[in-house]
């Protein structure tokens, strides 16, 4: 009974906010004060659930105000480049603010530095537009056609291989050989393009000779005589092994007629060529996007931790300035490969930050990239018994900030690690005499002129690529085998010069101490004047055979003694030797 009375009472209260309000009765106290029946609360019809029909008439009308500036931004500005479900979202926004809000957003999501006022993503996408509207228009503006969807979405490829004149083309053996008279083509090439892969080959035919060359995967499609009976033969068909008309069955993809050895192989490519299209055509991914949620949160690993070792090291530019190289290094073993056509690939994306003490990424501080490693399948064991060595130089000025790193197994996605730490970058005060990080090194060799000063591995003029402590803090002992050769380099700075010679005169000692034994193995001295006399800088770079040396722990130690301004340092560091 209680029930009913409920849905009565609901009913009336609807009634009343459909048909005209009806006075409420009043009644008279006892007193003869006048008294009003309790209002029933009436339910807000905007709150209440649409029907079908309101739906449909509600999207239509979003979809009607959907116009001007939002309306060229998505179905234009990012065409190329916004997601289905990105997309359907803007598409349900209401109002202006919200769309602002939505387009701030999604640039943002892309933005290699989101720290920065300015997004080099964004600005590059609306400089590839205005170069495809430049450069490929035909009869329609160039962001339209296939060409400008590509250089978009992917930017400019590695090579182009033109034929922009209809003409006389001989096939290469893989499209059957022979001569033939082609259309206007293009080939792009990409060395390598984020979720889609290596080597990327892209082909656009112009078969209507305007101008308009648009994608294809039907390589057949740029033969200009293919449907001419008995012209443009490929090598098979002039030396009687094919028919022509052969090339027409079987409903393949492409009709290239290939001789029966290479048939199969064609079919084989033919799936590959169609999923190439299906990803190609999608919106290219949010590169590190995923990666970017470790870093900046505390997001829980789910899958096994990809472990990795780093080593940070400073060396002085300026006062105010001091070059500071981030080395990564990855055990191989650690890698997901996978192998195709006889060759294993393993790829790790790396991305990381450097913020201030205000947590600002400073200026510079973001950095991505994506390392591979490529082998031929048999010896793909033996390549997993190294490491890879990455590296990244940032200037910092001196001061306290926080390093993020994250590395994902990019043929793993779940196989995430993450690194984070505070370094304190020196300050090197002129009176003072200082140096820069010890760095012992695999691998130390000049380099040519123009590569001075830059490229990777390089501190002025010379590549030097560090050893990383392996699964220990900075101070571990770095590992060498006796077949190695130990490199070892350090600047030193604010060495004295004497005003009356005007040279310096320091010492510099060369120590290596057996830590089993605790012995010299080498002391050795050399003088600043024999190096660079007239320098207040000087860069110390040495290389040890290890075969003489028995397994165990070392430790070199580099000691300078300025004689003019009666100052010492020292700095050492410590090597294992297998």
């Amino acid at each position: 009974m209680v029930l009913c009375a409920m849905l009565i009472s609901t009913g009336v209260g609807w009634g009343s906010a459909r048909g005209q309000q009806a006075a409420a009765p009043a009644a008279t106290a006892p007193d003869g004060v006048t008294q009003t029946a309790p209002t029933v609360e009436k339910p807000n019809p905007l709150k209440r659930r649409l029907s079908d029909r309101e739906k449909i008439t509600q999207q239509k009308a979003l979809k009607e105000e959907l116009k001007g500036i939002y309306k060229t931004w998505l179905d234009q500005d990012v065409v190329w480049i916004i997601t289905d479900t990105e997309r359907q979202a803007f598409k349900q926004l209401t109002n202006d603010e919200e769309r602002d809000q939505f387009i701030e957003n999604f640039w943002q999501r892309r933005n290699p530095k989101p720290d920065s006022p300015e997004n080099e993503y964004r600005d590059e996408i609306y400089a590839r537009i205005q170069y495809a509207n430049e450069h490929f228009a035909a009869g329609k503006p160039g962001w339209m056609t296939d060409r400008g969807h590509i250089y978009i979405a992917y930017g400019k490829p590695d090579d182009i291989d033109a034929h922009p004149s209809a003409g006389s083309y001989d096939r290469p053996m893989e499209e059957g050989g022979g001569n033939t008279v082609a259309y206007p083509f293009e080939v792009w090439h990409y060395r390598y393009l984020e979720g889609i892969g290596d080597n990327i080959d892209l082909e656009f035919v112009d078969t209507c000779q305007c101008g308009d060359y648009h994608y294809t995967i039907d390589r057949s499609e740029k033969d200009a005589l293919l449907h001419v009976p008995n012209a443009g033969l490929t090598q098979a068909e002039e030396d009687g092994q094919a028919k022509k008309e052969d090339r027409f069955r079987g409903g393949g993809l492409e009709q290239l007629g290939l001789t029966p050895g290479l048939m199969s192989q064609l079919q084989d490519k033919q799936f590959d060529r169609m999923d190439l299209a299906a990803k190609i055509m999608a919106p290219p991914p949010i590169q590190f996007q995923d990666m970017e949620e470790f870093m900046a949160s505390s997001k829980v690993l789910t899958g096994p931790p990809f472990l990795f070792d780093v080593r940070t090291d400073y060396v002085k530019v300026t006062n105010d300035t001091v070059i500071v190289p981030i080395t990564i290094q990855v055990k191989t073993s650690d890698i997901t490969f996978e192998t195709k056509d006889g060759v294993s690939v393993g790829k790790v994306d790396i991305e990381g930050r450097v913020s201030n003490m205000t947590h600002k990424v400073v200026d510079g501080g973001w950095f991505g990239d994506t390392v591979e490693v490529s082998t031929p399948s048999e010896l793909l064991a033996a390549t997993q018994m190294g490491s890879r060595v990455y590296w990244k130089a940032l200037p910092l000025r001196p001061g306290m900030y926080k390093i993020d790193l994250v590395l994902k197994d990019v043929n793993n996605p779940d196989h995430v690690g993450r690194y984070t730490r505070s370094i304190v970058v020196p300050k090197f005060d002129d009176d003072t005499l200082g140096h820069s990080s010890l760095i012992l090194a695999d691998q130390m060799e000049r380099v040519p002129s123009k590569e001075i000063g830059g490229g990777n591995f390089v501190l002025g003029n010379t590549r030097i690529r560090p050893r990383v402590p392996a699964n220990g803090p900075a101070a571990a002992p770095v590992k060498f085998s006796r077949a190695q050769n130990l490199n070892f380099w350090m600047q030193v700075y604010n060495l004295g010069i004497d005003e009356k010679s005007k040279q310096n005169n320091a010492t510099i000692s060369y120590e290596i101490t057996d830590l089993g034994t605790n012995k010299l193995v080498l002391n050795a001295q050399e003088l600043s004047t024999k190096l660079s006399p007239n320098a207040d800088q000087l860069t110390l770079e040495k290389s040890l055979p290890l075969a003489s040396l028995q397994p165990g722990q070392y430790q070199v130690k580099i000691k300078v003694n300025d004689v003019v301004t009666k100052q010492q340092t020292e700095e050492s560091a410590k090597f294992s030797v297998d």
